[in-house]
């Protein structure tokens, strides 16, 4: 093999990886994990400080709470699944004998 041919399989082995960390940093169950606990969070927040008016308002239910435990459990939930079921990098399509230029 060839200095030429050594230094362009590295460059595609350090491609794979790349293209695997950008794979699992972009997952969508990491997007809409972490938005529903930081939102989940904020209304968490805003049911615990709600006043007496407004439980009033909302005949003595405490729907900020609840509402934002409940996007804290579900935000919580893609984290966790994303935690167990990692995903793996695309594999790319083999080379075909026949598809490579003849010398």
């Amino acid at each position: 093999m060839s200095e030429n041919q050594k230094q362009h399989v590295d460059e595609v082995t350090d491609l794979e990886a790349k293209s695997a960390t950008a794979a699992r940093l972009f997952d969508v169950r990491r997007i809409i994990g972490g938005l529903f606990v930081v939102y989940g969070i904020i209304v968490t927040i805003a049911g615990i400080t709600a006043s007496d008016a407004d439980l009033k308002k909302a005949q003595d239910i405490n729907i900020n709470l609840w509402t934002g435990l409940g996007m804290l459990v579900l935000g919580l939930f893609f984290l966790v699944w994303l935690k167990l079921r990692p995903t793996e990098a695309p594999t790319p399509p083999a080379a075909d004998e026949t598809d490579s230029p003849s010398a």
